[in-house]
């Protein structure tokens, strides 16, 4: 079974026409949604890039891997795997498959994607590289203009310096974008593993839509501002929220910009998704064209959302809102019906099932299942909630997150904690956390995510011991204890 993976970044769930949003042009997506499996209740397992990317090649939680921030913004984790940890293309490459990767690398300082055996140009940072060498050499080859921006858009920080850069005009035709020069990429990496007659595994992880969106006029202008619905949590006063969330609202500069400007970059978000689908396009194309597509599967994920305005927030950070931690999972296998699922599943999960299609052993992901038969209509045992954790972006901030069908809570040690009926406040807009007619509710998603970090060993809970109510104790959480049991 050769793999197809296709990946975003920064990229909102309902910016998909498969997934509801009728203004955006999506089609190549939602047609692979149409033939494949659609996941609606897909999620990250950490909101940022670079602990997100080591949770998918190595199918462990952050906390067991380590690799905790991105290398731009480390304050003081790791910043590389360490050198023994499992990862799903040492497998593949043990089953005599090729590896690709064209596009966003972003797993460490050091080890870059041939470190792990992928093919590919080496292009390891969060924005587009656009003075990479190849990409310098693609456009040359071509005869296209370099990279050069006008109109930025940025708001002002609190200390009155320009705030980080959210939009531009890009003034290269679609053909020199990074994203066509990707895709490109991926196609030429395709072809030449369709000749050899050994199975392939090939990753393009594009670098967008993640912000700054630096978009050319067909696509910065695709969008009308005046029809774009405002997210309503726009209407945010993070009253009875963590004090953080004021911050990160405060250092993405929402308040110093105009409301019709927000609707722009929203439109302009949408252009930067539209444009990412036509590359997508390009190459499923190209894989009917090269008669693989009855033995390839394909999946389609992020590896977490992006505000957008939404919170009165951009880009990403410490809040635990689905804007960012739901994101689009798609993947077709060759043979098994279109459906919808409605299981909790994972942006790890898809190690596991990688991992399954490949032939190999599944168990090394302890943190994965594979997704293989739910793609295949079965109906296995499945857990009824998920976990997502955080901790930290420019400074340190743990966060731990579950959430089920109906609630979300969120445990903030610093700080309040966090909780949200997804029922009746869709957009997480009211802290209920201290609302008595939920403690029972509190009381549940409590204990269980205290139960469920002591099974898996992620010690986060010993600070939960002490300070929650997570039912009777069974150990001594002071680790401290020498008295003999039951001496007075």
């Amino acid at each position: 079974m050769n793999l197809l993976f296709l990946m975003t970044d920064q990229h909102r769930v309902d910016t998909l026409g498969c997934y509801g949003n009728p203004r955006v042009a999506t089609p190549n997506l939602d047609r692979l949604a149409a033939t494949g499996t659609r996941f609606d209740r897909f999620y990250t397992p950490t909101a940022i890039c670079t602990p997100a990317r080591a949770s998918l090649l190595t199918g462990q939680a952050p906390f067991r891997h380590r690799l905790l921030a991105n290398y731009e913004r480390n304050v003081g984790y790791l910043e590389d795997l360490r050198e023994d940890a499992f990862t799903f293309p040492g497998a593949l490459a043990e089953r005599d498959y090729q590896l690709g990767l064209v596009g966003k690398w972003h797993v460490g300082t050091h080890r870059n994607a041939a470190s792990y055996g992928f093919d590919g140009p080496d292009l390891p940072g969060w924005h587009n590289p656009v003075d990479h060498p190849d990409y310098a050499a693609y456009l040359k080859e071509r005869g296209l203009p370099p990279y050069r921006i006008s109109d930025p858009i940025r708001g002002t920080t609190p200390n009155g310096n320009p705030g980080n850069l959210l939009a531009a005009r890009l003034h290269q035709p679609v053909e020199a974008t990074f994203e066509h020069y990707l895709a490109t990429r991926a196609i030429e990496q395709l072809e030449r593993y369709a000749t050899t007659g050994r199975p392939f595994f090939l990753a393009t992880h594009f670098f967008g839509p993640h912000l700054p969106y630096l978009l050319p006029d067909a696509y910065f202008d695709a969008y009308d501002p005046d029809l774009v619905e405002l997210p309503a949590s726009i209407a945010e006063t993070f009253e009875g929220k963590p004090p953080v969330q004021r911050n990160y609202s405060a250092h993405w500069t929402f308040d110093t910009i105009p409301i019709e400007v927000t609707r722009k970059l929203i439109a302009v978000y949408w252009g930067y998704v539209t444009l990412i689908d036509e590359q997508i396009g390009r190459i499923l194309t190209r894989l009917d064209e090269l008669g693989l597509a009855d033995d390839t599967s394909v999946f389609f994920t992020a590896d977490h959302g992006e505000f957008t305005g939404a919170h009165r927030l951009h880009d990403k950070g410490p809040a635990m809102y689905e804007d960012i931690y739901r994101i689009p999972g798609i993947i077709r296998i060759p043979g098994a019906a279109p459906q919808v699922r409605q299981e909790f599943v994972s942006l790890t999960d898809c190690t596991a099932t990688i991992l399954d299609l490949a032939g190999c052993d599944t168990s090394p992901a302890v943190d994965s299942r594979s997704l293989v038969p739910l793609v295949r209509g079965e109906h296995p045992r499945w857990p009824g909630e998920l976990l997502a954790e955080f901790h930290g972006h420019h400074f340190p901030y743990p966060q731990r997150m579950i959430r089920d069908e109906h609630h979300k809570l969120i445990v903030n040690p610093e700080s309040v904690n966090e909780l949200y009926d997804l029922d009746t406040d869709p957009h997480e807009l009211a802290n209920r956390y201290e609302h008595p007619e939920l403690l029972p509710v509190r009381r549940r998603l409590m204990r269980r995510l205290y139960e469920l970090l002591r099974e898996r060993g992620d010690n986060f809970y010993h600070w939960m011991t002490p300070m929650f109510d997570i039912g009777d104790l069974d150990y001594d959480p002071s680790l401290s204890s020498f008295e003999p049991e039951g001496t007075a």
